[in-house]
């Protein structure tokens, strides 16, 4: 059946007067990276969040280098607005425990390999013969079929696996590692996209729905034209680096001050704002250059009387004048300019995070944004089992010597 927001509290979240996701429980069984991510953005929609922990915690409280309390930078990162239960699942009580709480949820969220849940006695097919309405949500590195199904996956793997990294790096060198955990991010969204397509279909039907989403998939969808590319010639491309493709035009320079700037003159008629703009009139008047077929063939030499060009002043001089003339032009942004940037600053993206027992941070907060609702502070990413207590009171109705007994015996864990 349909969530209803008016029978369940809102830990966390945007305002109920626009889009939200306020009266949804979501119980997480994820870990590092790809599934914390997807839940900690329907924690930022305003699901009702509940992270079930290992004893010992998320490995990625202890992910080096830098912390905050005990808990690592990188944990704080994707953890926000959850509450945090510790529960042993390896003994029984743990597991029934856990069993309960999947029944009292909307959505299950979990990117353990393949069997594992099974094996424990938490699969799916039980769960939603119980609970038909239950949504479940599986993130993996390769699905929960085919030949790879059982291989352990990470980030990089993934990445080296999907073709992505085959096409990063200097044109003509090695292959590289995408800067940013793609392969474990994309996963996460489209692990969310799904919840929300099944969630759609509930509201209709009153079913619920079981969501498959390897990492593999999810990188193999963003060849998009590369693959197409591919398909169509059976060329086999290297790795991209600093340009386009398919536009000469669309590519990084060097500025005389040594910075890095991108110029993004994707049409014809950029191109010929580019020429006036740069004062070189004459490249839009060389017959190699008259159009984007024609710039493709004579990539190496136009591309050289760019770089000669840009060379001869510095990079916010460049910006400055190419976008005086309405060029997509910006300068590549090292860390600390991002997060000081006045733009960033501007639209909330670096978000304070504050604990009521005085710990702090800052991390990238929620890009989503709705007209009808405006942000509210985030809930700071929970202490191993800080909700423990909370959630077998609030969500499963034990008592204070039931609580009390679960901790002797050590199958719950609280701060």
């Amino acid at each position: 059946m349909p969530f209803s927001a008016s029978d369940r509290p809102n830990h966390a979240g945007p305002s109920l007067s626009g889009p939200s996701l306020a009266g949804l429980r979501v119980l997480d069984f994820t870990q590092v990276l790809s599934g914390p991510f997807g839940t900690q953005v329907l924690g930022d929609l305003g699901a009702e969040v509940i992270k079930v922990e290992p004893l010992t915690g998320d490995s990625t409280r202890a992910m080096p280098p830098h912390y905050v309390a005990g808990d690592s930078a990188y944990f704080l990162s994707i953890n926000r607005n959850k509450r945090s239960i510790a529960l042993d699942l390896k003994a029984p009580e743990g597991l029934a425990l856990a069993r309960r709480l999947a029944l009292a949820s909307d959505v299950v969220v979990e990117n353990f390999r393949p069997g594992v849940l099974d094996r424990l006695g938490l699969g799916v097919e039980g769960l939603r013969a119980e609970k038909p309405d239950l949504i479940w949500c599986s993130i993996s590195g390769f699905g929960q079929t085919g030949p790879y199904r059982d291989k352990p996956a990470f980030d990089l793997t993934v990445q080296a696996l999907s073709g992505g990294m085959s096409l990063t790096g200097e044109e003509g060198g090695r292959p590289v590692r995408a800067g940013l955990p793609i392969a474990d991010i994309v996963a996460g969204l489209y692990g969310v996209i799904g919840i929300l397509a099944a969630l759609e279909r509930r509201r209709a039907t009153g079913q619920g729905e079981v969501v498959d989403v390897s990492m593999l998939d999810c990188q193999a969808a963003l060849l998009s034209y590369q693959a197409a590319y591919h398909l169509h010639s059976g060329q086999v491309p290297g790795p991209q680096g600093r340009g386009h493709a398919s536009v000469v035009t669309y590519n990084t320079f060097t500025a005389g001050d040594g910075r890095e700037f991108v110029v993004a003159a994707l049409t014809d008629a950029l191109w010929l704002k580019l020429c006036r703009a740069i004062e070189r009139q004459d490249l839009a008047d060389d017959p190699r250059f008259a159009t984007g077929t024609l710039r493709l063939a004579n990539r190496e030499p136009l591309t050289a009387l760019l770089e000669a060009r840009f060379r001869e002043a510095g990079a916010d001089a460049w910006v400055e004048r190419l976008e005086r003339d309405g060029i997509p032009v910006a300068v590549v942004n090292t860390l600390d300019r991002v997060v000081s940037d006045p733009q960033i600053l501007a639209r909330g993206m670096v978000a304070e995070l504050a604990a009521e027992d005085g710990r702090r941070t800052r991390v990238i907060g929620d890009p989503l944004r709705f007209a009808s609702a405006s942000k509210t502070t985030p809930r700071y990413p929970p202490a191993l089992g800080e909700d423990s207590d909370a959630v077998l009171r609030d969500v499963l109705g034990l008592g204070p010597e039931e609580i009390a007994g679960l901790r002797e015996t050590g199958v719950v864990k609280a701060r």
